[in-house]
């Protein structure tokens, strides 16, 4: 991990706002992640965390403010152009999404398939190389519906890899798993982040896992950063909200 990387962010999100009707979700947000950084966001269900993944990606728009992603403004990218970037962007799911119909293996080739130029004989061997690295190999052949909860976080995981992205994106990577699965799962992203030197945002509501893989934290309320900093300092911070998430009071 590399929280004093150089050279411009791979994420600038600039006073960005998103409301649904009458609730606003995110209210002039200002973020940024480094290059080579593991930004975990915090925050309480409904507080916006999975809209800001969405906006990143482009799924979904901001109503005002600036987001740009490895060097480029995205909000009024054409359909194509965002489609360049997505590329670069590997996206954890955080109920895996896998497709019950393929095989563990052929989820991984997935996005191969649709982006790449390899011969399904080597989209093959480029599946099983990434199950190796999340401990998967011995489950190709299998499908979604014979593995467990955990084992499909490692096969999304896998996935997410398979264009050698640039940028990580995890949402909420350890939700429903046991305390000995999620700490499997934090090892595993702290060894993607190390071995990749990726760009990650994690979107959690845990704060074990923000404390075992951030580099620094943001917490959202109420649609704002009300903290935004290193986990050790959120501990320590005496205000109200702050305290009462972290469980300081």
């Amino acid at each position: 991990m590399n929280p004093a990387a150089h050279g411009d962010p791979a994420i600038r999100i600039t006073q960005v706002s998103k409301a649904f009707a009458a609730q606003t979700v995110l209210d002039r947000v200002d973020l940024q992640v480094a290059r080579g950084e593991t930004l975990v966001v915090l925050g309480r269900s409904g507080t916006g965390k999975s809209v800001l993944l969405r906006l990143l990606i482009g799924l979904q728009r901001p109503d005002s403010g600036s987001i740009q992603v490895l060097g480029q403004e995205i909000t009024e990218l054409s359909a194509t152009a965002l489609y360049e970037v997505r590329k670069k962007i590997g996206f954890v799911f955080q109920n895996s999404a896998l497709y019950d119909s393929l095989t563990v293996a052929e989820n991984v080739a997935f996005p191969l398939k649709h982006h790449g130029h390899l011969t399904p004989g080597q989209r093959r061997e480029r599946a099983v190389e990434l199950l190796s690295r999340v401990g998967m190999a011995e489950a190709a052949a299998k499908m979604p519906t014979e593995i467990s909860g955990g084992m499909k976080k490692r096969v999304g995981l896998a996935r997410a890899l398979a264009l050698e992205p640039e940028l990580m994106l995890y949402d909420e990577p350890t939700a429903g798993l046991d305390p000995i699965t999620s700490g499997e799962i934090n090892e595993l992203i702290l060894k993607l982040q190390k071995d990749h030197a990726m760009s990650s945002i994690v979107v959690t509501h845990e704060i074990h896992s923000a404390e075992a893989i951030a580099d620094r934290v943001a917490l959202l309320n109420e649609g704002r950063i009300v903290f935004d900093g290193p986990f050790q300092e959120l501990k320590q911070s005496r205000d109200a909200f702050v305290s009462l998430f972290v469980g300081n009071g």
